[in-house]
C-alpha cells in the first residue's frame, strides 16, 4: 500500500500595513510639531505678555481729558500689539523656514511626496493657533484695562457697539501678517532672510513709499499690510484709512499672494 505525502500548506509574510496619508493626519503631524517646539511658546508668551503688560500700563496711567482721549477704547488699550505682531510673525517665519534651518523639512516631504499638503497644514494649524491666542489675549487685556479705566471717559464695553469687531478685527490682522510671514519663510528657506524681507518690505517699505508727494500712492498705502491690519483693530472708523471689508480683503489677498509664491517654489525646488 503506497502513501501520498501530506500537503504542508504554504507559509505567506503577512502583508505589510498600509499606511495612507491623510488631511487629517498630516494636520495632527504639524500640530505635534508646532506645540512641541520651545520657540512656539516663548514667542506666543511674549506676544501675550506685551500686549497684556503694555494694555495695564495705559490703563493705569490714563487720565480723563488727556492728550489720548481722542484715541479710539480698543487702539488705546490694545497699544502693545504693535509689539506683539512682531512675535506672531516671528512664529510664522520659524514655521516653516525653521525646518529648513534644522533640516526636519526633509523628513516632512519625504513622507508627503506631494509637498504642498504639508505647505497647507503648517499655514492652517498656524492660522488657528495664533487667532485664538490673539483673541483671548485681547480679551483678557481688555477686561483687565477697562477695570483700570472705569469711572474715565474712555470707559467701555465688550457689548458697546464695534467693541467685539474691532478685538476680533486686531487678532484677525495680526494672525494675517503672520501668515504673510509663514509665506516668506517657505520662499526664502532662511530665518534670518525671512525676518529681514519681512522688516524691510512690510515694516519700512510704506514709511518710505508715503514721502513719495503723489496722491495714488497714498492712496494705495492703506492697503499695505500694517495698514490694513490697523484699520481692522479700531471699534470707530479711523480718518484716513481703509474700512474694515476692504482692508480684511486687502490683508487676506496679501496673505494668498505671499502663500501663492511660496507653494510654486516649494513644488520647484530640491529640498
Amino acid at each position: 500500500m503506497s502513501t501520498s505525502p501530506t500537503a504542508t500548506p504554504a507559509l505567506t509574510a503577512p502583508a505589510p500595513a498600509v499606511h495612507r496619508l491623510s488631511t487629517a493626519g498630516i494636520l495632527h503631524s504639524e500640530w505635534h510639531k508646532l506645540r512641541s517646539l520651545r520657540s512656539t511658546w516663548i514667542t506666543l508668551g511674549t506676544a501675550a505678555s506685551l500686549v497684556l503688560g503694555i494694555g495695564l500700563v495705559m490703563g493705569g496711567t490714563y487720565t480723563s481729558g488727556g492728550g489720548d482721549s481722542d484715541i479710539d477704547t480698543v487702539v488705546l488699550v490694545l497699544y502693545g500689539t504693535l509689539l506683539g505682531q512682531l512675535c506672531v510673525t516671528v512664529l510664522g517665519i520659524l514655521v516653516t523656514a525653521g525646518e529648513y534651518s534644522t533640516g526636519m523639512i526633509r523628513t516632512s516631504l519625504t513622507v508627503v511626496p506631494r509637498r504642498l499638503p504639508v505647505l497647507w497644514a503648517k499655514a492652517a494649524v498656524f492660522t488657528v493657533t495664533a487667532f485664538v491666542w490673539m483673541t483671548v489675549t485681547a480679551l483678557v487685556t481688555f477686561l483687565a484695562a477697562q477695570a483700570l479705566l472705569a469711572g474715565t471717559d474712555q470707559a467701555a464695553a465688550l457689548t458697546d457697539s464695534g467693541v467685539l469687531r474691532a478685538i476680533a478685527g486686531n487678532s484677525a490682522g495680526i494672525t494675517l501678517l503672520g501668515l504673510t510671514a509663514l509665506g516668506l519663510g517657505a520662499s526664502l528657506r532662511s530665518v534670518p532672510g525671512a525676518v529681514g524681507a519681512y522688516i524691510g518690505g512690510v515694516l519700512l517699505l510704506p514709511e518710505v513709499l508715503g514721502m513719495l508727494p503723489y496722491d495714488a500712492v497714498e492712496s494705495a498705502l492703506v492697503y499695505f499690510p500694517t495698514q490694513a491690519a490697523g484699520a481692522l483693530g479700531s471699534a470707530t472708523p479711523i480718518p484716513g484709512a481703509a474700512s474694515a471689508g476692504p482692508a480684511l480683503l486687502a490683508l487676506c489677498l496679501w496673505a494668498g499672494a505671499s502663500l501663492a509664491v511660496a507653494a510654486v517654489l516649494v513644488r520647484r525646488r530640491d529640498v
